[in-house]
């Protein structure tokens, strides 16, 4: 049987599947089967600013609620303990208790403090990582994108500086020099990137005239964007390295395995599939791994990088230029009318 282990953050895998923050890591019946199927890890659900921010504004209100009562009546005085965030953290522990591979602890703030205070009240919980989501909205015209990074390398390099545990960092795709930026993301000292954030655009119901946010799975084809940035930091980072978004069959899997991943994250495929998919994407990998002769996932890992391909045009624009002047090869020539 091929050998599927691997390190991610230095975290030692059974596998390299990991299934990514999401609604089936916020359940513990799911999270169970999660690694009854066979997963390497799991990410549980993000922890998410707006969820701070909406118990420390009920927290205040909550204070000055009965300021006009008698002073011998302090004892109505809500219980605050286990509200909000910190319930989360209740949740956090009690996932990390109930199975036996890694689990990761997802957050995704905005404010400075909160990316620090939280990110320590995570690594507390006793989960073996943590991944901080930098999904950033830039909806001031005079925000500069120099003052965006410059602000997220600050707080990476905070809370990796406090937090005494693996820390990843999720990144969007839309960065301006995304490998420039990147680098200065791994200067950190962070452990991890994962490539990429599946970002959800809003729509608009036009029968209604209002927006609404649909629930768009990804589509196998998507996973190509973090290959080619996988392929091109592979053996240029000292971060491990995991793919994310469209991963939906071992095929994928294997994909980014040879550009360079250490690791990878699936979700669309578990709401398309259900839970056990996760036994067909490793079954597929495994039976590539034995028609090759491969026994350990460093056989092939990183085999087609941008250091290790032979053909390096492969991560540059001549691959553009290429397919549309061999368009004809992939494409019927339409009939003209």
């Amino acid at each position: 049987m091929a050998n599927l282990q691997t390190k991610y953050m230095g975290i030692p895998l059974a596998n390299p599947l990991v299934v990514g923050a999401c609604s089936l890591t916020a359940h513990m019946d799911a999270i169970k089967k999660i690694e009854e199927h066979g997963a390497g890890a799991l990410v549980i659900q993000s922890l998410f600013e707006e969820q701070i921010q909406l118990e420390r504004y009920r927290h205040d209100e909550d204070l000055v609620m009965y300021d006009d009562w008698h002073a011998e009546m302090t004892n109505i005085f809500p219980e605050k303990e286990h509200s909000g965030p910190e319930e989360h953290l209740m949740w956090v522990r009690k996932a990390k208790e109930a199975v036996g591979i890694p689990v990761i602890a997802s957050l995704n703030a905005v404010n400075p403090d909160s990316w620090v205070e939280w990110a320590q009240k995570l690594a507390e919980t006793g989960v073996d990582g943590l991944e901080l989501n930098f999904y950033a909205m830039p909806v001031h015209f005079d925000q500069t994108a120099q003052d965006i990074e410059q602000s997220q390398v600050e707080t990476l390099r905070k809370v990796v500086d406090k937090v005494k545990l693996p820390v990843a960092v999720k990144l969007s795709p839309y960065y301006t020099s995304p490998l420039e930026f990147m680098k200065k993301l791994d200067a950190t000292g962070v452990n991890g990137f994962v490539l990429f954030n599946r970002l959800f655009p809003p729509s608009f119901d036009i029968d209604k005239e209002t927006a609404n946010f649909p629930f768009n799975l990804s589509h196998s084809s998507d996973h190509r964007l973090a290959l080619r940035f996988v392929g091109l930091l592979a053996d240029n980072v000292k971060a491990s390295l995991c793919a994310s978004n469209g991963i939906h069959s071992g095929k994928d899997a294997i994909d980014v395995l040879l550009a360079g991943a250490d690791a990878f994250q699936t979700v669309s495929s578990l709401y398309q599939n259900s839970v056990d998919h996760i036994q067909t994407i490793l079954k597929e990998i495994e039976d590539w791994m034995q028609r090759k002769g491969y026994s350990s996932l460093e056989d092939f890992r990183g085999k087609l990088s941008v250091e290790n391909t032979p053909d390096r045009w492969t991560y540059r624009r001549a691959q553009y230029v290429r397919m549309l002047l061999r368009s004809d090869e992939y494409i019927k020539r339409p009939k003209l009318v």
